[in-house]
């Protein structure tokens, strides 16, 4: 059982029969009141995230989660698949709403990670920066500065972000998958 003070960045719970993970925890302590965490949590199978106070007396059971390293090999019509990484006989397909926005990044061949709860995938996890190749990147006009020094690029896998005016067609530059921002140029075309 956990207690609220093991609710930390990162944990995984459940409460009310669904598996949660923290995401924000701040502890607060008012003049003569009990102490109170404060967190953000996100539900693992709605992706809801809600805000709730826990208190001293709140006792919670550890989910049971599993982590797996696999392997994506393709996609069709909003139905992605993926192989374990010694066996790439055995595929499986993995539905777009569990994956969701991150699916804009993935590309074959990328080792990714999955979260199963009561042996059903409901979190697809895929590394925190990806290199990616420029597809289409409008060229940019010296002394435009007004829009901050950035333009809209589209990547190898569909994806769109913004990045800086010297970015061109061909370049291969590293993506924070999370935030979806550019980090770096990796290699020139």
């Amino acid at each position: 059982m956990l207690s609220y003070t093991d609710l930390k960045s990162g944990v995984i719970f459940l409460l009310d029969g669904q598996p949660y993970q923290v995401l924000e925890s701040n502890f607060l302590r008012m003049q003569q009141r009990k102490p109170v965490n404060q967190t953000r949590i996100k539900n693992l199978i709605t992706g809801k995230i809600i805000s709730r106070n826990f208190q001293p007396s709140d006792n919670f059971p550890e989910a049971e989660t599993e982590r797996q390293k696999v392997l994506f090999v393709y996609s069709h019509r909003d139905k992605y698949i993926f192989s374990p990484i010694k066996d790439r006989s055995q595929r499986f397909e993995i539905g777009g709403e569990i994956i969701g926005d991150s699916a804009q990044f993935l590309k074959a061949n990328t080792e990714v990670d999955i979260l199963k709860f009561e042996d059903r995938i409901i979190n697809v996890a895929l590394p925190v920066k990806m290199d990616l190749e420029v597809k289409d990147a409008p060229p940019g006009i010296k002394g435009d500065t007004a829009t901050g020094g950035t333009k809209t690029i589209t990547l190898e896998t569909g994806a769109e972000i913004n990045a800086p005016l010297f970015i061109n067609k061909g370049d291969v530059v590293r993506v924070n998958t999370q935030t979806r921002e550019y980090t770096e140029r990796i290699s020139k075309a």
